[in-house]
This record gives C-alpha cells, structure tokens and sequence, in this order.
C-alpha cells in the first residue's frame, strides 16, 4: 500500500501554530517567546560563573573584587531562575486557555459538520484523531507541545550560535564534531514517526473497536442482553483477543521507537568523547589556560545540550506535527452548504410545498441507487404518509427532505425554491422532525424539549408540548415537574424515560419549535396501542397549518392522512388514500392484509388467556 504524506510540513503546522496563538492566546504566544532570551541568557551566566572563579582567584585579584564580581554573576542568575519559574507558571495558564479554545474548534466542528460527510468513517476515523490531539497521551499533548518545542527549536539553534562561536575560539574543529554525528539520529527518529504517520489508521480502528468492547458493560441498555443471552464469555474473549492485537501492536512501535533511540546513545560517545579529547589535548600542549579549560569545558558541555535540544526539538515537533496534521485536516475539511440566497425568515409562515424532481441517492460504496428518480409532490397542508417495507428508502428519503443528505441527482423544492439556495443552518429552521433513532442527555425535561437553557426557554409553551405529546402522567408524577432532569447516572434525583416516554419527549420538541414542515419517522414505534390511538386522534391538531409528511411500518396507522405513498426499492410504487389503495387490491393492499391479519392473531391469543 502506498504510503500517504503528510498533509502539512512542520514548518507549515509551527507556523499556523504562532497564527492561532496570536489569535487565541497572545499572553501565551509573547511569555514563550520571552523564555527564549532568559534562557539562553541564564545559560550562559552558568558557564561563565565557573571560568570567572578561576579567573579571579589565579589572577590576584583583592577579594573585594573577587566578591563583588562573582556576586554579581550570581544575583543575576538567582533573578533569571525566579523569572523562568514565573513565566513557566504563567505560560502554563495561558496555553491552558488555548488548548480549551482549540479543543472548542474539533467540538464546533463535530456539531456542524455535514451530516453525510460525517457518516462516513474516514471521516469519523479522522475526527477521533483529531480529538486525540486535544487531549494528553503518555505526556504527549500535541496542541501546546507544537509550542514548546517550535519556540525550543528557536531557542535552541540561537543557543547553538552563541555557544558555538565562544568554543570556535578554542579550536574550529569542535562545533563540526558536535554538529555532523546528530544527523543518525534525525534520520532514525524520522524513519520511525513516518513508520507511526503511514500505520495511524490501523492503529485508531483497533483503538475505536478496544473502546467500545471495554465501555459495553458501563452501558446500561446492553446490560440486559449480555446476561440473558450470555454474551459476557464472548464479549470477554472478543476483549482479550483485541488486547492481543493492541499488545502487539504496542510490541512493535516499542521496537521500532528503542531501535530509533539507540543511535542517540552512539552519538553521545563519539560526540563527546572526542570533543573533550580534543580539549584536554589542548590543554596540556599549552595553548588555553586554566580559566579558559573551565569555560570551553562547560561551553562544550552546554553546547552539547543546544545541540541535542534542536535534535530533541525537532523529532518531537516531527511527532506531534504528525497529530497536527489530522487536528488541521478535520478542521478544516471542506463543509457543503447552501449559496444563501433563499431565507428561511420568507417562508416561516407559510404552509410549505415540496416537490421531489427526478431525485436519486446512492450511499457511498453501494452499487445500487437507494432512492431512484423519484418525482413527489407534497401540497400545501397536506397530510403525507410514506410506508413501505424495510429498506425501502423511506428514512433515506427523510433525510435528503431534511436536508441531511445531498440527493446524487435530482433537485429537491420547498416553496417551489431548490434547498441548495438554503444555508444548512437556516433551512433546519423550517422543518421539525422527530427521527426514528432516539437519544436523550442530561438535561431538564423542559431543556431537551426547546434546546435550550431554562433561561431562555418558553416552560409554558414546553409544557403545553408535552402534555399534547401525551406526557401529562409523566409530568405530574414528577417532584420537579418539567425540571425535572434526565439520566440518573449524572443527576442524582434524575429521571429515565422508557422508549415510548423518550418518543413522546422528541414529539414535544418537534411541536415547541413550531416549523412549517413537520416530518415524523416512525413516531409511535415505541408507544403501546393506547397511547398511538391518542397520537393520531391529537395528530390533527398538531398539524394545523403545516404540512406534514408520516413515516410508518404500520399501515393501519396512517389511514387519517390525505395521501398514502407506498415506496418500493427507492421508488413509489402506489399512491392515494387508503381506500383507494385497498379498493385497488395491489401490494398495499396484500401488504395490509398481512399486518392486520397478524393484530387479529395477537388480539385473539390475548382474549384465550
């Protein structure tokens, strides 16, 4: 498999890293770029304190002299060590505050990005690696090391000119043997981070699948499944047999990542090794005194450490460059939306029209359309049911209505107006769907049915919602009524709804917000009989002046629509009333007889008992 490059250089990532920086933390970018002076500067002082000893003690110096210079030199390396411990903490903080606002961008990011570009798993592979560089990893965090270690590269090479030209002054043949041998090393710990960089993907699906199997007994809505199927020997092997993969895996970047470090031991030996040899050889011929032995002895020392810092800069900033790059790529992957020439401030009261015009969409990857040039038109206040067998294309067909997806040809009209005109954002204003799939959090039940904190929220209007979604039992068995909060695992006096109750919850935040367009997947899907029949018999009220579109498996349910859509294989294969279609006698009708046939059964074998 070819091996792909990485999308943005080091140099390219530090850069961008210096323009967020100006952008989100200036404190941060100007307290870095301050250590880098103080440091070199207390550096140097460092050197220079012991050379000056010698100096003044086999100089005859008085020792008032003596005294008053050395103190000097040590006052001004105490004050250097307090500013270093000051601008540490204060950087801390600062870059504190700019990873959360760059943590913020992924976030942003996941809650706006469009919806069929996030189903796709590359996508959501690239916004979990993304994550991973907001976050700490065995002391690694990318956002803020791109930091350290650009302004230490910085540091480091001014260190390496300063300290090089006070050494070339014993002999210049020292700074090109402290320089060449640290080459083995770049190249070594460069071959592994591409190692790393090519082999990601492999590494974040075994991570993901790790993950999931761990998190699966925290999860309260499997629990019942994996006791009474018992699953938990099988779930138990499936997490060994991935821990062999994960340790594998581990074994090997360990291997590869201790080979790459090896050189930095050899480099180490000859480096040194011939530089102090050189030195003392110099020495002892005459040709630099005691004072000046001190200072090239600890200049070469403290010139060895510049030069493995830029070595250590450099591969660290190669590592986490690495993590940048998916950090940038997802942030910056390109968004679909809408031109904006149509507002959805136009069409906010209006009783809407759409019309499906020669619409096709294929998932990515499948050989087949899932919905096939299908032209539909909706009128004004209609009332719409859509039925048809499982994978039909009815939810694939809702959400291309929504605007979740993009048809691959064909035009959708609200209004006789393409959507593509729509901005997402606006256009999501127009309609109030509840999906099929059902997800709650932990907010009040008054907050999850507008979306919104209970200071902005209208509680009257969120009340009136749920008691017309069929929640009035629910509410006022409740202590706290409509604040009430979700989810007992965060909130200690929380609530949890069952299926039918979390549906009703969703119906109430369709109706609060009050759309034009209200589309229902499969609304009462989770309801019992009872509470269906009270559903439809409010359903008439909930749809006045909007037009409506019905998703449903049950056929006997949509009988108080004004048209029937039978779907079949991504195209409509019968429409009208539902007399209509039974007097027709085709597949809606057999389709019809079926279910009916099966309620008759079910209520007979409930009255035998």
């Amino acid at each position: 498999m070819k091996k792909k490059k990485p999308t943005y250089s080091v140099f390219s990532n530090f850069a961008w890293t210096l323009k967020m920086l100006l952008k989100y933390s200036k404190a941060a970018f100007f307290i870095t770029a301050l250590f880098i002076p103080v440091n070199i500067g207390l550096r140097y002082l460092e050197i220079y304190l012991p050379s000056l000893v010698v100096s003044e003690v086999t100089s005859g110096q008085t020792l008032k002299h003596s005294m008053l210079s050395i103190g000097i030199v040590m006052l001004l390396i105490m004050l250097g060590e307090v500013i270093i411990h000051a601008l540490w903490h204060i950087r801390g903080t600062t870059l504190g505050i700019y990873r959360y606002k760059m943590t913020n961008l992924v976030t942003r990011k996941l809650l706006s990005i469009f919806y069929q570009t996030y189903e796709q798993k590359e996508v959501r592979d690239l916004a979990n690696r993304a994550n991973e560089a907001t976050q700490m990893w065995d002391g690694v965090q990318p956002l803020t090391d791109i930091v350290y270690n650009g302004f230490g590269m910085i540091e480091n090479l001014l260190g390496y000119i300063l300290f090089g030209s006070v050494i070339s002054f014993a002999s210049p043949w020292l700074v090109p043997i402290l320089t060449i041998a640290p080459v083995v090393n770049i190249l070594s710990v460069r071959a592994y981070n591409k190692w790393e960089y090519a082999n990601r993907s492999k590494m974040t699906d075994l991570e993901q699948k790790l993950y999931y199997v761990a998190q699966l007994p925290n999860d309260f809505t499997t629990a019942k499944d994996i006791r009474i199927y018992s699953m938990a020997s099988w779930l138990r092997e499936c997490y060994r047999d991935l821990c062999k993969q994960q340790a594998k895996w581990d074994k090997t970047t360990v291997k590869k990542s201790f080979l790459s470090r090896i050189a930095d031991l050899v480099v180490i030996l000859i480096r040194d090794g011939g530089a102090y040899a050189l030195l003392i050889h110099m020495f002892y011929s005459g040709k630099i005194g005691v004072d000046e032995f001190v200072l090239y002895f600890a200049a070469i020392s403290s010139f060895a450490s510049w030069v493995g810092g830029i070595i250590n800069c450099w591969n660290k900033a190669n590592t986490v460059s690495l993590k940048l790059c998916d950090f940038r790529e997802f942030t910056d992957y390109p968004e679909y939306d809408g031109s904006g020439i149509a507002k959805a401030a136009d069409h906010m009261n209006t009783v809407p029209e759409i019309e499906f015009r020669n619409v096709s969409f294929r998932y990515d990857g499948a050989e087949h359309d899932t919905i096939h040039d299908l032209s539909l038109r909706i009128k004004s206040g209609e009332k719409l049911a859509l039925v048809g067998l499982n994978g039909a294309g009815k939810t694939t067909l809702v959400k291309l209505l929504c605007g979740l997806y993009r048809p691959t040809s064909g035009e959708i009209f609200f209004n006789g107006i393409p959507l593509a005109d729509f901005k997402r954002e606006d256009y999501y204003k127009l309609i109030s769907p509840v999906f099929q799939e059902i997800k709650t959090a932990f907010f009040s039940l008054a907050e999850t049915v507008s979306g919104k904190d209970t200071a902005e929220t209208d509680l009257s209007k969120a009340e009136k919602c749920m008691r017309q979604a069929g929640l009035s039992a629910k509410i006022d068995m409740l202590p706290d009524g409509i604040h009430t909060k979700l989810n007992k695992q965060v909130n200690k006096s929380g609530t949890e709804l069952s299926g039918g109750e979390a549906q009703k919850l969703m119906l109430a935040r369709a109706l609060y917000k009050d759309a034009p367009l209200l589309i229902l997947d499969e609304p009462t899907a989770a309801l019992d009989p009872i509470a269906e029949s009270r559903i439809y018999a409010e359903f008439n009220a909930m749809s006045k002046n909007k037009t409506s579109l019905f998703i449903s498996h049950r056929l006997a349910s949509t009988s108080f629509c004004d048209r029937i859509i039978l779907l079949g294989n991504g195209s409509i294969t019968e429409e009208g009333t539902h007399q209509e279609l039974i007097a027709a006698n085709g597949k809606y009708k057999e389709l019809f007889d079926m279910q009916s046939c099966w309620y008759k059964d079910n209520m007979e074998g409930g009255g035998a008992e």
